[in-house]
């Protein structure tokens, strides 16, 4: 099991003095991976629904990322996620297959349908249709990234004699990791990802999911091309990952434990929380 550490392009943490310590310190430490997650814009009073508050500062995932690309070596750069129904696919493929050439192919495209009503409202996205253009948007960026005459026809996005290069590093483009916990997410995950990425608070949690998880397997084909389906999976509650925990998961086979070390207000504390957790069984 590999260890990724999420949530750093926020906060205190955003500097970019400080994302390179940060970077730096945690790719001599063993982290496989790091992950940057993505709003747009955040609703102005704070909702129920809303995880952060609309002054909490984020950088744009792509954007952190590429600058922890410069900075770091051997790091998986994983967006955790981006709200893809939010991006224009053809837009939004262009600037992963930049990120991924510019880092040698580290990227890690991890992507989800949304959940913040006002959001998608802001960016002129219907709240009701995100999951149908998510499906949509991730054919269309394959097509992009794969075709040797890339066209695609869908509701959604449609083009054809056209062509966009650099391609991934990677054949067939980044490795696509689906998020979210609702049946529909499940079947995503299935069906168009390398991988699925959750969130819970316990490996109880993550043993309700994977049982999502095996029902849509039953329920929808998974083409041969994107092999076996990863699981990524980050506690959120408490942030502190303990020893048996960690042995847990790797118990029910997660690939990627991601770590979250809230509250993000203090530098020092992110770098303290990482050299703990760096030393977590796997």
């Amino acid at each position: 099991m590999e260890l990724g550490v999420s949530g750093l392009n926020t906060k205190a943490t955003l500097d970019p003095d400080v994302t390179a310590r940060l970077a730096r310190r945690a790719e001599e430490l063993g982290y496989g991976s790091w992950w940057a997650g993505d709003h747009v814009v955040l609703p102005s009073p704070r909702t129920p629904d809303s995880p952060m508050e609309p002054t909490d500062p984020v950088l744009d995932p792509l954007t952190h990322l590429a600058y922890v690309a410069a900075v770091t070596e051997r790091l998986e750069l994983g967006t955790g996620i981006v709200i893809l129904p939010q991006r224009n696919p053809l837009v939004l493929a262009k600037q992963a297959a930049s990120l991924d050439v510019l880092s040698g192919g580290r990227l890690l495209l991890g992507v989800a349908a949304g959940f913040l009503e006002a959001e998608m409202s802001a960016v002129g996205v219907p709240f009701a249709d995100r999951g149908r253009r998510t499906d949509e948007y991730l054919d269309a960026m394959t097509a992009l990234w794969t075709m040797d005459r890339p066209a695609f026809e869908g509701r959604y996005a449609s083009f054809r004699d056209v062509d966009a290069h650099p391609r991934p590093v990677r054949p067939g483009g980044p490795r696509i990791l689906v998020g979210g916990h609702s049946p529909a997410a499940f079947r995503r995950a299935v069906a168009r990802g390398h991988g699925w990425i959750g969130t819970g608070n316990s490996p109880e949690d993550l043993v309700a999911h994977l049982a999502g998880l095996k029902r849509a397997a039953d329920e929808v084909d998974r083409p041969a091309r994107l092999g076996r389906l990863e699981i990524t999976f980050m506690q959120l509650d408490p942030v502190t990952v303990d020893a048996e925990s960690a042995k847990r998961y790797a118990a029910l086979g997660v690939d990627r434990l991601l770590v979250y070390p809230l509250p993000l207000e203090n530098p020092a504390d992110v770098l303290a929380y990482l050299e703990a957790h760096a030393r977590l069984p796997r």
